[in-house]
């Protein structure tokens, strides 16, 4: 598959779980909710990987190191992000969410000394720039009261464990760990940790029968889990964190897209200003970089 078409997938599909993730809610716990999704989503994945005969023995250090991918990954920085949205709007979560970027292009330096281009720092800033104005209705508003700041500390701190994820899944590539082996095993251990992290909070184990509920875990685990972290993954090993965490900016464009038409969103300036730059962040960050001429063999071009 290209990279376009892996990128495409990648934010359509994340960006249209926002109405799955809403089905979600109420009677089941979130956290026992995440447990279902990934535990279902790592079951679909070693089936596949069967299916393909794809390797799935690892060594015990390199179980560790799943561990640690699964635990960032698949685990915490859900559970991070369920518990921000308790005290603030999806409008400040997804603005605090969209910074994995930045934070990934931090992390790629610090990881594997990733050169960075100029064009992806100011496809960045556009694209952070496009998600502000977009939501600015949202937030000009908002008081950052105790609540607010508390929920953007849990928000940021889940960016960095996700961040701190996708560098273990380049070190898995790194280390010859193939992408959907290793995802499973991440997906299995994520679940089985957020398992014991709900059983220590007392949580009850119950499910919901609903058509609604049912079929928004399905998607979920096999739509927003199992083809949208393959391919994102896929991703990363191919183009780098800092060009692949840019669909994390875009996945509110679509959600807006989807919101006209399942609710009616009503369009307004900020509405076409703030895509309009997150759009062209995207071109800027995605665009090949131009080759600069080397000097001296311009320097014979001109003396010829």
């Amino acid at each position: 598959m290209s990279n376009s078409f892996l990128y495409i997938v990648t934010v359509i599909i994340w960006g249209s779980t926002w109405i799955a993730i809403n089905y979600q809610l109420g009677e089941v716990a979130a956290e026992v909710s995440i447990v279902y999704r990934f535990g279902l989503a790592a079951l679909c994945m070693f089936a596949y990987c069967r299916l393909k005969k794809l390797p799935l023995k690892f060594s015990a250090k390199q179980h560790v190191q799943l561990f640690a991918f699964g635990l960032t990954l698949f685990g915490f920085n859900y559970y991070l992000l369920y518990n921000a949205q308790a005290h603030i709007n999806s409008a400040l979560t997804s603005i605090a969410f969209s910074t994995l970027m930045m934070v990934n292009i931090i992390n790629a330096r610090l990881w594997f000394k990733t050169h960075i281009s100029s064009q992806v720092y100011y496809g960045g800033a556009l694209g952070l720039m496009g998600i502000v104005t977009l939501f600015w209705p949202q937030i000009s508003n908002v008081h950052f009261g105790d609540s607010t700041l508390l929920g953007l500390g849990f928000c940021l701190i889940g960016v960095l464990f996700a961040s701190t994820g996708n560098m273990i899944s380049i070190k898995n590539k790194h280390n010859n760990m193939p992408v959907l082996p290793a995802t499973a095993w991440g997906m299995l251990y994520g679940s089985i940790f957020m398992f014991v992290l709900a059983l220590g909070q007392g949580q009850t184990f119950n499910f919901s029968y609903t058509f609604e509920y049912i079929s928004s875990l399905l998607y979920l685990s096999i739509f927003g889990s199992v083809i949208a972290f393959g391919c994102y993954l896929t991703l990363l090993d191919r183009i780098g964190a800092h060009k692949a965490s840019y669909a994390t900016i875009m996945f509110p464009a679509v959600a807006v897209v989807i919101s006209s038409f399942v609710e009616g969103f009503t369009w307004d300036s900020f509405t076409f200003i703030g895509l309009g730059l997150m759009l062209a962040g995207n071109l800027v960050v995605l665009a090949k970089p131009r080759k600069r001429k080397n000097i001296s063999s311009l320097a014979e071009a001109i003396e010829t």
